[in-house]
């Protein structure tokens, strides 16, 4: 074979190895008999190796790291607002048919604007997340309502239909399953506020940075390359 020929034949493998998050139509079940296709905003970005599957609505500048599972294939359907970031691992997932009502619609998971859902953080619905909340490493929020700017620190759990109430501060390792602890909860520290910002800053500057760094055309290992 000649230099051209292995040279052509070289770009052709690699244009097959080509990866995309799996960005994909809900399957038809008897609970979800309608294809939706998620629709996500230009300014988004959704690494590789992630999936959204289903009725998932994605505004401006989200950040949607690898190996994330948004999957509005049970529970639908997700909104996630402008300036959110969803980290490593992260897993959105809801039941069917229970839902919470924002604005007079029905979702299975709504997260605000500006919220940061940490490395490993399982959302599942029916639940309500607010602005400007985090959410910690390796946490469970589940059929719960989390008000704007609470902070949950890592490894706690919010569940049993429990609504906490805007900036409070759940415990590292907490475990808040009624309405009483909720409420009990003290204001966010200083520090953690300082902290959840910090986070703000640098996730709301990865969108850009990715499309600028990846291009169009990537390869199974997430990085760019010319097409010819």
């Amino acid at each position: 074979m000649g230099e051209k020929s292995r040279s052509k034949s070289s770009k052709s493998d690699h244009s097959h190895c080509c990866f995309k998050p799996f960005i994909s139509p809900n399957p038809l079940t008897t609970f979800n008999p309608v294809p939706r296709y998620p629709k996500i905003d230009k300014t988004a970005f959704i690494s590789p190796f992630s999936s959204v599957i289903g009725d998932v609505t994605i505004r401006r500048n989200v950040y949607v790291a690898p190996n994330v599972s948004i999957r509005a294939d049970e529970g639908t359907p997700f909104y996630i607002g402008s300036n959110t970031n969803l980290q490593d691992g992260v897993i959105l997932h809801g039941l069917v048919n229970r839902r919470i009502s924002v604005d007079g619609k029905g979702y299975s998971i709504f997260i605000g604007r500006e919220v940061s859902l940490a490395h490993g953080a399982l959302v599942h619905g029916p639940c309500f997340i607010g602005d400007k909340v985090f959410v910690g490493f390796n946490s469970i929020v589940y059929n719960a309502i989390v008000g704007k700017g609470v902070f949950i620190s890592y490894n706690a759990v919010v569940t049993n239909g429990v609504e906490i109430p805007p900036n409070r501060f759940v415990p590292p390792g907490a475990n808040i399953d009624s309405q009483e602890k909720a409420d009990a909860l003290a204001p966010v520290p200083t520090d953690s506020k300082e902290f959840a910002h910090a986070v703000q800053r640098v996730n709301q500057e990865f969108p850009a940075s990715y499309h600028l760094l990846l291009g169009k055309n990537r390869c199974s290992c997430g990085l760019a390359y010319d097409e010819h």
